[in-house]
């Protein structure tokens, strides 16, 4: 009997996810077929040309619009952003940025304030 173990695999919209790609815009091959770790560290070392293309130019998935915005994913669907954004659009929105926007990134960083809060509490509570 062999002790080798069988390679682990993802379903390829969790690769897609690590990969911070979108996986509708991901090649068909990409699609269809599980991704082995091997496989995803070395698309991570050494992407190929389609996957730096679509980090660089999108359409991104919700947590990288969100990232790049400088709101929540929960943020882009009260604003009802509900499809993927290209760099274009993202940049564009950044330049000229709709009320929702502003109103959503104040949001944020209203939320980022209260967790320096909690947090600074909890290490003086934790120091006493």
């Amino acid at each position: 009997m062999s002790s080798e173990k069988s390679p682990q695999s993802l379903k390829p919209a969790t690769a897609a996810q690590k990969l911070g790609i979108l996986l509708t815009a991901a090649p068909a091959g990409f699609q269809e077929q599980p991704i082995t770790r091997a496989q995803l560290n070395a698309l991570l070392e050494s992407p190929p040309e389609w996957l730096v293309e679509l980090r660089l130019h999108g359409p991104h998935p919700k947590q990288i619009v969100a990232g790049k915005l400088g709101v929540s994913a929960s943020g882009l669907a009260r604003a009802g952003v509900t499809e993927p954004l290209t760099t274009v659009e993202i940049k564009e929105l950044l330049a000229d940025p709709p009320q929702w926007l502003v109103q959503e990134r104040a949001v944020q960083a209203g939320v980022r304030e209260e967790q320096k809060r909690v947090k600074a509490r909890n290490a003086e509570r934790a120091a006493r």
